[in-house]
């Protein structure tokens, strides 16, 4: 019994920050143009995270582009800037955008 709630507990903190985190670009409307596995407006977290491995400074450069907005890296559709997301939590969107797997 004590093994299962050890398992339990160790998926709970697993999954915790992850749904935590879509929440997050849920209230600041990232989801409308964006979805994890699948281009909507803008390209799927799954394939950002793909591009952007490895890349040590990816994390900042997303937090910037996600509150500044940017062009030309995913196609002619700009992604507008995000004024209503703080410098804290685009780098908290930015990290989970780039564990999307």
């Amino acid at each position: 019994m004590k093994k299962i709630v050890f398992a339990l507990a160790l998926t709970a903190a697993a999954v915790a920050p992850a749904l935590a985190d879509q929440a997050l670009a849920t209230a600041k409307n990232c989801m409308a143009c964006h979805a994890v596995d699948k281009k909507i407006v803008g390209p799927a977290y799954k394939d950002v995270a793909a591009k952007y491995k490895g890349d040590k400074t990816a994390a900042d450069k997303l937090a910037a582009k996600i509150m500044k907005g940017g062009s030309g890296v995913w196609g002619a559709i700009p992604m507008p800037a995000n004024p209503q997301v703080n410098e804290a939590e685009a780098k908290k969107l930015a990290a989970w955008v780039l564990s999307a797997k």
